[in-house]
């Protein structure tokens, strides 16, 4: 048997190298992008260093590019496999007007979703500018899922009333149905403090008293700050309360005048994520998100490591035809966010249905929906507004 010369091997070695390179350059120079932009406020003040420092419980931990990041990093071998990217940019906004124009210039980029970390009233100029599905991760108005809602507008960040909802869920199981509401006195407080009386009436607890608290450097207003003369001359199973700010309510616990537990903004609170949830692969997520961010994982970072996972799968999933495909394949995709369960979006609000954790800041105390609690279809729509109450007219 005549044998080939080792030069000739090298030769053949190297011919087929070439043909694979040219059977493989073809695919990845033909590889599908899915383009999506990010739009933050260029000076946010909550990330101003002193309030991430406090760590208040509900509030960013950091920018929610980290979590978008380490999503799109997790996923980077699933996305090659399906021959399709995803390529993300960021366009920090100085006012509305600037948030409009960037979603109209990633509009005219190509980009085919955008990403919002941005009050409630620029997040609409954002979905009004523009014909494409917008996700939002930061804001938890229940106008944008109710009155304000729009068609193409989806939420990964829980609502207000989701929140208020498993607490008052947790509340009920555990029997402390009176209640003691103390009330910031900012604006937001105000729709706050509304939101979480419908969750009380919903689930029939009651109110004992409601009290106003003000925090101010003027001597003559200390007692409205005052957790002793709060919570005085009342009898109560819990103190449920509202601070939108979050610097009042987490002096509160251990400081009423009955030793009894605190809830909402303080105490007990109902979050999207915490870092110490310790079930259904929700250490790795978190041990993750810290290697790479360097702090612990927040509710607000889960929403958006949510969002990375939502533009990888619409990614693979490649709808094809004008925007409203892109809008279709959104509502119809099925996430896992960790959390024990399917995750979807809902059809009359874009609100991503997901169980609720409740969480004292050292770790997970209990999850919502609380046990006992039933649904004709889906229980996790026990959590928020369900589809019968009719509260966004451009339902989908």
């Amino acid at each position: 048997m005549r044998m080939r010369a080792p030069a000739q091997r090298s030769a053949g070695a190297w011919l087929t190298a070439a043909a694979l390179a040219s059977l493989v350059a073809p695919v990845v120079a033909s590889a599908a992008v899915l383009k999506a932009t990010l739009i933050t406020p260029e000076d946010d003040p909550r990330m101003e260093r002193s309030r991430l420092e406090r760590a208040y419980l509900g509030h960013p931990g950091g920018p929610l590019s980290d979590g978008l990041q380490v999503a799109l990093e997790e996923a980077k071998f699933e996305l090659e496999a399906a021959g399709t990217e995803v390529a993300l940019s960021t366009a920090p906004a100085a006012s509305i007007a600037a948030a409009r124009a960037a979603a109209v210039a990633a509009e005219k980029a190509g980009a085919a979703m955008l990403l919002t970390d941005l009050p409630a009233d620029w997040t609409l100029a954002v979905a009004d500018a523009v014909k494409l599905p917008v996700l939002n991760l930061g804001d938890a108005s229940d106008r944008l899922r109710q009155q304000d809602c729009r068609a193409r507008l989806f939420h990964l960040m829980p609502s207000e009333r989701m929140r208020s909802d498993a607490l008052a869920q947790t509340l009920v199981s555990r029997k402390w149905s009176k209640l003691l509401l103390l009330v910031g006195g900012s604006p937001q407080d105000a729709l706050r403090a509304a939101t979480a009386q419908a969750s009380i009436k919903r689930y029939g607890l009651q109110v004992v008293a409601t009290k106003p608290f003000k925090l101010s450097a003027d001597p003559r207003e200390r007692d409205l700050a005052n957790p002793l003369l709060l919570t005085a001359g009342n009898s109560y199973d819990a103190v449920w309360v509202v601070d939108s700010d979050g610097e009042f309510a987490r002096t509160l616990p251990y400081r009423t005048v009955l030793p009894r537990p605190v809830v909402g903004d303080g105490g007990l609170v109902a979050l999207a994520w915490h870092a110490q949830f310790e079930r259904y692969g929700a250490p790795q997520v978190s041990r993750r998100f810290a290697k790479a961010a360097k702090r612990p994982m927040t509710a607000h970072d889960w929403s958006a490591w949510m969002a990375g996972k939502t533009l990888t799968a619409i990614a693979i999933a490649a709808p094809k035809g004008p925007n409203a495909a892109w809008a279709q394949a959104l509502a119809k995709s099925a996430l896992d966010g960790s959390k024990g369960t399917g995750l979807s979006f809902r059809a009359w609000d874009g609100q991503l249905r997901q169980p609720m954790l409740l969480t004292d800041g050292q770790g997970v105390i209990a999850q919502a929906p609380a046990e006992g609690v039933l649904h004709a279809r889906n229980v996790l729509d026990t959590l928020g507004a369900d589809a019968p109450e009719k509260l966004c007219p451009n339902a989908r």
